[in-house]
Formats: C-alpha cells, structure tokens, sequence
C-alpha cells in the first residue's frame, strides 16, 4: 500500500484500492465545480482520468476555482488542472485534452475512451443535454452539476435527480433539452433549491466584440467546490457499491 492511499485503505480495503485503481473517468468542464471533482477523484486514487476544457484560467476564476492559482493564470485549464493531478498522483494515467466537446463530436468521443464513469460539469445547457443524451445512449453511466451560482447557503445542496430539482433555471433549460431528445431525467445531479440571487445585467462578456451578451452570477468560494466533492463522492461510492462481491468495503467485511 502506498502510504499517501493508507487512510483511504482503512475504509475501502485493498481491494477497494484495486478497483479504483482500474477505473476510467472522464470530466468535462473544469471551472469551480469541475476542478474540484478532478481533485477529490485524483486524490480518492483512480487509476486513469480524462479531463476536458476548452478555457484558460483567468483572474475572474480566482475566487472559486482550484485550478487558478496567479502562476496558472494564462495556462489552457486542462493543463494546469492535469499538472496539478500529476503532482498528487505521479502515476495516475492522465489525457488532458484541451479543446471543445461540441455536438459533432461527442458521440464519437465518448465511444472511444471506454469510459466507466462520466461527470458533467459543463456550463452550455446545449452542450450538457448532447454529453448526457450520448451517454445514456451509450450506456455509460453520468452525473451532471447543476448550477452553483447565485447561492449561498451550503444546507440546500443535495444529490437527486434531474427530475426533482426545482428553482434552478439550468436545470429547466436542461430538461426541456433532454425531453426533446428522448432521453431519460431520471439520473444523479448535484443542485441546489436556494433561490437563488439575482446575477448581473445581460453585458457582453471578455473581449469579443461579436460575443453575445449574458447575465454573469454572482459565485463564493465554497459553493462550487461543494457542488464537486457531492458529485465526486457520489460517483466514487456509487462505483464501489456496485463493484465486484470480493470488493466490497472493510465495514461490510
């Protein structure tokens, strides 16, 4: 056992270890909620991870995101979150992509990457509805985060699924989507049922003259990162519930 797995081992075993250590997992989007799921996921010792991001870290990140730090801002995100995995974990098999998951190519992504878990933590509802559309008909498991900004208060977060949730504009917007495409809303989500706090005037946003002007919410430091580790100890005990029987955790034993 490696010393830096040794408190992980007393809950889950070696064989538990074993079994994290064989899993896939893809995440897409690694602002506030995303950095946060990597970093719990690499930290609980999964063997392999695939992270997506087309972004750069910016000084607006600062105040919520774990992969922006002021040497990392300028950097594509998912190298600066894909040095920070490797810096955890020397051995954790690592693709950090940076790009773009669009509707053209998520389908073919995901048939490729032999993925055992994937976790959504995308921004574009548009985007979000395609990843978790192409999943199910996939037959890969997803979880999805809803949207973190706008609240405050940590009481009202809470696992469900997308079919429960209510005061959250994504996650209206996400329904609809998916409901147009047949797909299921009967799967995990991590959201909150705070009302939330009204964002900003619809602006134009960054330096793109030809960039349509939205709202921007109001984030705190802790709501995101919350919203990541929920998701990611849901899918981490979710994977070990339904491992093998000579997998099983130590207090099951």
């Amino acid at each position: 056992m490696s010393q830096a797995q040794e408190r992980t081992e007393i809950l889950v075993g070696k064989e538990g270890l074993d079994y994290l250590a064989g899993l896939h997992l893809l995440v897409v989007g690694l602002g506030g909620v995303g950095g946060a799921v990597c970093e719990a996921v690499g930290r609980a010792g999964i063997g392999r991870m695939t992270i997506v991001d087309h972004d750069q870290v910016g000084l607006s990140n600062m105040n919520r995101q774990l992969v922006c730090t002021h040497s990392s801002i300028g950097k594509d995100k998912a190298t600066a979150m894909g040095e920070r995995l490797l810096d955890i974990n020397p051995e954790l098999q690592l693709d950090a992509h940076v790009g773009f998951l669009s509707p053209d190519n998520m389908e073919a992504f995901l048939a490729a990457g032999n993925f055992d878990y994937v976790i959504d933590c995308i921004d574009s509802v548009a985007c979000k509805a395609v990843l978790v559309a192409c999943c199910q008909k996939l037959n890969i498991p997803v979880a999805s985060s809803l949207g973190a900004g706008g609240r405050l208060d940590v009481t009202k977060a809470e696992i469900t699924t997308l079919d429960k949730t209510y005061n959250c504009g994504l996650a209206v917007n996400l329904r609809r989507k998916l409901r147009r495409s047949g797909a299921s809303l009967n799967y995990p989500v991590v959201f909150s049922g705070e009302f939330p706090i009204k964002p900003l005037p619809q602006a134009p946003v960054g330096n793109d003259p030809d960039a349509l002007p939205r709202a921007v919410n109001g984030t705190i430091s802790y709501m995101p990162n919350l919203f990541g580790f929920m998701l990611a100890g849901f899918v981490i005990k979710q994977l070990l519930d339904k491992a093998t029987p000579t997998t099983t955790l130590k207090q099951g034993r």
